[in-house]
């Protein structure tokens, strides 16, 4: 390419995909005289446009799962994921939900980790309001209430907690994070079951 630089003649050779060479070198606008043959693991390696080429006929072909689904280890098999639902209580030999009945686990486990240790709740992305020295405690019925049903962005344990657990969790945050002294029964909480329990998700 010629190109006038102030009155006077440079010669330059622009430089891009292909460069410029002398005599009849091959270039990417050559034309073809045989099919161009893609190698797909290559074309992964060089970073071609990110893409995939695919034939026709294996585009053709049904989908199928490229992941081996059998192969990829049960989580009850996982030795791991066993302590995790062993700390959690979860789904153990066959039993969903908590095991204990122990009031003040059952709060470590499903409520501490939004209204604190000791209750005194939590301020940030969210607002959780403290469960200790708070008057709405004194009410055994309000928090069997709140448990079951969940409230605003709090799930509902309807499902994961027996009346014996929701409870135990009752007691412990109604007398140990209050100084309330009502005894709380799971025939308290079985007076406020009902066979329509919103789902786990809050905003079910």
């Amino acid at each position: 390419m010629t190109l006038v630089v102030g009155g006077s003649i440079a010669l330059t050779t622009l430089s891009g995909c292909s460069q410029y060479k002398a005599g009849n070198a091959a270039t990417i606008a050559s034309p073809r005289t045989a099919p161009m043959v893609f190698d797909n693991q290559a074309s992964r390696h060089q970073g071609a446009w990110g893409g995939v080429y695919m034939s026709k006929q294996a585009l053709a072909k049904p989908t199928s799962n490229i992941v081996d689904v059998d192969s990829i280890p049960k989580m009850l098999d996982d030795a791991s994921m066993q302590q995790w639902l062993t700390k959690f209580e979860g789904s153990i030999q066959g039993k969903t939900g908590f095991l204990t009945t122990n009031g003040k686990k059952l709060y470590d486990d499903s409520c501490a980790g939004c209204h604190m240790q000791k209750g005194e709740g939590a301020q940030g992305a969210g607002y959780y309001p403290p469960l200790a020295n708070n008057s709405k405690m004194q009410s055994k019925y309000y928090i069997i209430s709140v448990v079951i049903n969940g409230l605003r962005g709090m799930p509902s344990f309807h499902r994961m907690m027996s009346d014996e657990q929701i409870a135990a969790v009752t007691q412990y945050v109604h007398s140990d994070l209050n100084t309330f002294t009502d005894i709380v029964t799971a025939a308290n909480v079985a007076q406020l079951r009902h066979e329509f329990p919103p789902g786990s998700d809050p905003s079910e």
